[in-house]
């Protein structure tokens, strides 16, 4: 009979994360991991088996969390391009956006390098492509084409904004995507407006 589990799986991929955010992936190692969550060393071990498959599935965890916030932003925000802009908004780190951008680029490295990581953050992005290109217009074939082209421009502004930090994310961001909107000609012609 195998033991109880006195930490919850969800509480301790929680704290792995944590961890890695302060570490980094490379640095995250079983001593770290264990201090991080309360759980001894050898009982990380005997529940994840190796470090890389440890920091796979608190990675997996953090792309669980990303889809659950995503389906429901998708679901508060009305169908037209203003929600398509504030959805994207709504899945930016917040008042975090400076720590939370440059150390997560760590972690996207890490996403970037494992292929079953890398599936899962190319099947986030089609469901997010989706989400807005059915606010952007009504043509499907269209929308998700323009889906890819808003979730382009978001995240190349959001690097940018990195960048300059002159203006709070959220503002910066939000003015970027109306400009693309807008430079795309639907907003111009009236038959798509914006809000």
């Amino acid at each position: 009979m195998g033991r109880i589990k006195t930490v919850s799986d969800e509480a301790v991929l929680d704290g792995l994360l944590d961890a890695i955010e302060v570490t980094g992936p490379s640095g995250l190692t079983f001593s770290k991991a264990s201090a991080a969550v309360g759980l001894a060393s050898a009982t990380l071990v005997q529940r994840f088996g190796t470090r890389d498959a440890m920091i796979e599935a608190a990675l997996m965890h953090a792309w669980d969390r990303l889809d659950a916030h995503t389906v429901t932003a998708d679901k508060e925000f009305p169908l037209n391009p203003g929600g398509a802009i504030s959805l994207l908004l709504r899945l930016m780190p917040g008042s975090a956006a400076e720590y939370s951008f440059t150390d997560g680029l760590l972690l996207l490295r890490e996403d970037l390098r494992n292929p079953v990581l890398r599936a899962r953050g190319r099947a986030w992005g089609d469901t997010l492509a989706k989400a807005l290109g059915k606010r952007l217009t009504s043509d499907e074939d269209r929308g998700e084409q323009m889906g890819w082209q808003m979730l382009t421009m978001w995240q190349g502004a959001l690097i940018w904004w990195a960048f300059k930090r002159d203006v709070d994310p959220d503002i910066e961001i939000e003015a970027v995507l109306y400009d693309w909107y807008r430079s795309v000609g639907i907003g111009a012609s009236g038959s798509d407006p914006i809000a």
